[in-house]
């Protein structure tokens, strides 16, 4: 099975410009932790729901600040056509439960995650993936 067949392909974007409270409530009214950060249809960034609390509010930051100033610079995504159980792996490596797709001419064309996985293959990779996402440490650890 490849990325395409499991992604969620309509996906709200904001920009390094729009405040904090604009991409909170994007989040809140589609019930997700993460959104992608696009400049000129560019991916610039990711912004989470955690990155809001720890980098934005934990530091002081209010509603009014920019997305710019607490959104992750280094993304990292798959490609459409890969292979589910790749990305699987990969993201269990690299300790992600969402990736951001990519077409082949690097245009966003969606998001995978963990649930998404499991709702389409319901295969051992994902709880092979879940355990080393949730080991301590990781890209994203607080420590």
């Amino acid at each position: 099975m490849r990325v395409r067949d499991a992604m969620t392909p309509d996906v709200q974007l904001c920009t390094p410009e729009d405040t904090l409270r604009d991409a909170a409530e994007a989040m809140a009214a589609l019930n997700c932790g993460l959104l992608p950060v696009t400049d000129n249809e560019r991916l610039v960034g990711m912004i989470s729901d955690r990155d809001i609390a720890v980098r934005g509010v934990a530091m002081g930051r209010g509603p009014d600040a920019r997305v710019r100033d607490v959104m992750t610079n280094d993304v990292k995504y798959c490609f459409e056509d890969q292979d589910i159980e790749e990305i699987t792996m990969n993201m269990g490596d690299i300790q992600v439960r969402r990736l951001p797709v990519m077409s082949r001419d690097k245009r966003l064309v969606g998001i995978i995650a963990l649930g998404d996985i499991a709702r389409a293959n319901s295969s051992d990779g994902t709880a092979v993936a879940l355990g080393q996402i949730s080991r301590p440490g990781g890209q994203h650890a607080q420590a």
